[in-house]
């Protein structure tokens, strides 16, 4: 049996196209370990699956002045002699990486091994992580056309991202009742991801009364950020987070909200469900949304909403566009050539580790 070690965390972004790979690759044939951090996200999140994980030290690297700058560097050495050791023991074919700062040392160090090593970029442009990981990878994948330009020729393929097969199969009927909604009028499904988007929440809440005449709402609203005195409002239903009911309030979905994360926008492109893209803005962030989102609007899949001249009638207004042509936008993401990446993926780990 081949071994795989899959690594990847900080966000939930950088964990979710593991997992939607693992029973793929058990199917395969692939005995499959995790290396995280010691305790980020990805080791709660893998904590539900029946895969041995292995946590090492880590640090962010930082394009601005912190302090942490200068204890960070010694964290990374300290993961890269932790995954080098582990590696060495284990003896993993190849090594398929999602990216986040925790992927450096697994994948420096499985070069420094000469085991082969897979890269996943989900964002435009590469992030620094996978710069540093990218000259000693046998394989990059990316999720936009407009990547392959930044990667060498010989290493880049057009994969998209992997998607958990179980958001496809959820049921219309259990969101309903889940949520308390009615089946006879549409449905505003909005996302923050992982860690919640205040300023995406705060203008949804306002435009509130005007959004539910029309519309019931279910708002992913991040952790801690749930408003408490709006919990009696008819047609509106909050969560901080969804795991296993998440496909079925996705199947009951007419149109979405969403953040621009790479993640997030291919799971709405592999289900076709029409969206609102509020992109991160440059000012908090290195500008990968904003190129993601305006990639997904180029290619008639999405609406882009800026979010420093976002309000309440501007969001009413486009969602309510959005729904009156959302036939449009289904049709343009079923013709989407980036909605096979499972078996692009492993077809890549299968050729790197013959």
């Amino acid at each position: 049996m081949k071994k795989i070690v899959l690594t990847g965390g900080g966000t939930a972004g950088h964990v979710t196209p593991n997992i939607a790979l693992l029973p793929h690759l058990k199917e395969a044939g692939f005995e499959v370990f995790y290396m995280g951090s010691y305790d980020g996200i990805e080791k709660r999140l893998i904590a539900d699956f029946d895969i041995p994980y292995t946590g090492i030290s880590t640090g962010k690297f930082r394009r601005y002045l912190d302090p942490k700058n200068f204890t960070d560097p010694f964290r990374v050495l300290k993961g890269y002699s932790e995954a080098k050791k582990y590696l060495k023991e284990l003896k993993p074919d190849v090594i398929f990486s999602k990216g986040g700062f925790v992927s450096v040392p697994v994948v420096r160090a499985a070069a420094a091994l000469k085991i082969p090593c897979i890269i996943h970029e989900s964002d435009m442009t590469p992030g620094l992580a996978n710069k540093l990981c990218i000259p000693v990878a046998a394989k990059v994948c990316c999720n936009f056309p407009e990547t392959l330009r930044n990667l060498p020729s010989s290493k880049a393929v057009l994969t998209g991202s992997p998607i958990r097969e179980e958001l496809a199969s959820g049921n219309r009927l259990e969101g309903l009742k889940l949520c308390g909604f009615s089946a006879n009028k549409p449905i505003v499904m909005v996302i923050g991801g992982s860690q919640g988007a205040t300023s995406v929440n705060e203008v949804v809440r306002k435009a509130l009364p005007a959004l539910l005449e029309d519309f019931q709402v279910v708002h992913l609203c991040g952790k801690e950020k749930i408003d408490n005195t709006l919990l009696a409002l008819e047609g509106y239903k909050q969560f901080e987070y969804l795991k296993a009911e998440l496909k079925d309030v996705f199947a009951m979905a007419d149109v979405v909200i969403s953040r621009a994360g790479a993640n997030a926008i291919c799971e709405l492109l592999a289900l076709a469900k029409p969206n609102i893209l509020i992109p991160l803005p440059a000012t908090k962030s290195r500008g990968d949304q904003l190129l993601n989102a305006n990639s997904f609007a180029s290619q008639g899949f999405s609406i882009v909403l800026d979010e420093d001249e976002l309000s309440e009638n501007l969001l009413v207004e486009k969602v309510q566009e959005l729904y009156c042509s959302r036939q449009t936008y289904i049709e343009a993401m079923r013709q989407s050539r980036q909605l096979n990446a499972i078996d692009t993926i492993l077809e890549l780990i299968e050729e790197v580790s013959v």
